[in-house]
C-alpha cells in the first residue's frame, strides 16, 4: 500500500494466506484451509484455465476465486485506513497473454473493481528496485523470482520514459520450487525419525527458513538437520535452476540480479547466482514482498503522473559479494514522496465483463468472511499456508 500523502508503510505484514473455502451456507470462508473438495488455493496462477475448481456442489473459475480474494482485501483495507481506494495495482505472471489479463479483468469488473491496473512481476519487482536505486535508462535488471510453488527468470530494461519493459522471460511451476525444497527436508526427517515418527510440513518449512548463514543447523522434531546436507539435497534443483535462469539471459548483460520470493532467503540460492553471472545479486530482508511494494509504487504513479527522478536513497540491496550473510540486510531504508518517476503505460484491454451465474454472482455480494468467522463444522482443519510467492 502506498499513500498518496507520501506515507508508505515500512514492511509488509501478511494478512491471511492466499485460499477460499465455500461453506455449507453457500458462502465463502478466506485464508483458511478446509475439508479437500471445498477448499481452493493457487487458483491465482490458473487463471483463464478452462478446468474450474469444483468446491462443493459449484464449479468457480480460477479468475473468478482470484477477483473474489481481490475483493475482500480491498474491503480489508478499506476498513483499516477508512476510505476507499485512488487505485488498485494486481499483479500477474510474465507469461499471461491477453486473454489470462483479459479474463481477470472481466472477473474484477463482475466484482465491482473495475478501476485496475495489472502489471508483469518482474516489472512491479524493477519499480521497487529502481526506489532505492539509481537505474539508468537503458540498464537492463534481471528477475530471479523462487515462491512456494513458481518459478521464473526475466530480463527487463528501462526505457528512456522510466518506466520498464520486459525483454524476456522464462515461467515453470509444479517442480524445483519451495515447496519442493520442504518435501526434501521433510524426507531427511522422516528417514531419521522412521515410519512411527511424526513431522508436519509446516515444521519443515519453518526450519528451512531458519537455516540462514547464522544458523549451522536446526532441528525439526527432534532431529538435527545440518545446513550443509540440507544445502546437498537440494543442490540439483538448485543448479537446475540457476542454469535455466542463465539461459534466459541469453546475451543480456544485466546490471544486477534481483531475487525475488520467500525462497530467495536461502544463501543457497545468492551464492548459486553469485558463481553464474557477473553483476551483483541483490536481494532485500523480505524478498517475498518486493513484488507487492512495487505495486504500490505502480499504483501511484498512475495517479500522479510525470515527476522529475531525484537521486534516489541510498540502496537497501547489496554490492556483489561472495559473502552470502552480506546479501540478506536487516531494515529497510525509507521512502519519500519524491522518489516516484514516470508511470508505467496502462495496457489497452477492451473485454466485455464476466456474466457470473445469477446464483454464484447472488453468493459473492452476500458474504465474504476471514478465518475464524465461518460458518459450518467446526472439525474443519486449520493449516498454515505458505507465503513465499507475496500474493
Amino acid at each position: 500500500m502506498c499513500r498518496l500523502d507520501g506515507a508508505r508503510d515500512a514492511e509488509i505484514a501478511l494478512v491471511v494466506p492466499s485460499s477460499l473455502q465455500l461453506t455449507e451456507a453457500g458462502t465463502f470462508t478466506v485464508g483458511e484451509r478446509g475439508v479437500a473438495g471445498w477448499t481452493a488455493s493457487g487458483f491465482a496462477r490458473r487463471v483463464g484455465d478452462a478446468v474450474p475448481f469444483a468446491l462443493g456442489p459449484e464449479m468457480c473459475p480460477a479468475e473468478e476465486l482470484t477477483a473474489l480474494l481481490i475483493m475482500w482485501v480491498v474491503g480489508e483495507v478499506v476498513a483499516r485506513e477508512g476510505e476507499q481506494p485512488r487505485h488498485l495495482a494486481v499483479s500477474h505472471p510474465a507469461g499471461w497473454g491477453p486473454y489470462r489479463r483479459g479474463q481477470l479483468y472481466a472477473a474484477l469488473r463482475a466484482v465491482g473493481l473495475s478501476d485496475a491496473n495489472l502489471v508483469p512481476e518482474p516489472l512491479a519487482a524493477a519499480e521497487n528496485h529502481a526506489v532505492r536505486s539509481r537505474v539508468v535508462p537503458d540498464a537492463s535488471l534481471a528477475v530471479f523470482s523462487l515462491g512456494s510453488h513458481a518459478f521464473s527468470a526475466s530480463v527487463v530494461r528501462r526505457a528512456q520514459n522510466r518506466t520498464f519493459e520486459l525483454v524476456n522471460h522464462v515461467d515453470g511451476v509444479d517442480h524445483h520450487t519451495g515447496a519442493d525444497f520442504d518435501d526434501l527436508l521433510f524426507g531427511l526427517v522422516r528417514g531419521r525419525l522412521g515410519k512411527d515418527g511424526h513431522v508436519s510440513s509446516a515444521e519443515c518449512e519453518a526450519a528451512k527458513r531458519a537455516l540462514g548463514p547464522s544458523a549451522p543447523s536446526v532441528v525439526v522434531s527432534g532431529v538435527e538437520i545440518a545446513r550443509d546436507e540440507f544445502v546437498d539435497e537440494i543442490r540439483p534443483s538448485v543448479d537446475h535452476l540457476v542454469g535455466t535462469f542463465v539461459r534466459a539471459l541469453g546475451t543480456v548483460q544485466p546490471d544486477a540480479v534481483l531475487l525475488v520470493g520467500g525462497a530467495c532467503r536461502m544463501p543457497v540460492i545468492g551464492d548459486a547466482l553469485s558463481s553464474a553471472v557477473d553483476c551483483r545479486v541483490l536481494a532485500e530482508a523480505r524478498p517475498e514482498h518486493s513484488v507487492a511494494k512495487g505495486l504500490a509504487v505502480a499504483a501511484r504513479r498512475v495517479l500522479m503522473g510525470p515527476e522529475v527522478e531525484p537521486e534516489p536513497l541510498e540502496t537497501s540491496v547489496l554490492v556483489h559479494t561472495r559473502e552470502a550473510s552480506m546479501r540478506f540486510p536487516v531494515g529497510e531504508v525509507p521512502s519519500l514522496d519524491d522518489e516516484f518517476a514516470a508511470p508505467p503505460p496502462r495496457p489497452p484491454v477492451d473485454v466485455s465483463p464476466l456474466e457470473l451465474p445469477p446464483r454464484r454472482a447472488k453468493r459473492v455480494a452476500r458474504v465474504l468472511k476471514p478465518a475464524g468467522r465461518r460458518s459450518g463444522s467446526s472439525s474443519r482443519s486449520r493449516s498454515r499456508d505458505d507465503d513465499e510467492d507475496g500474493r
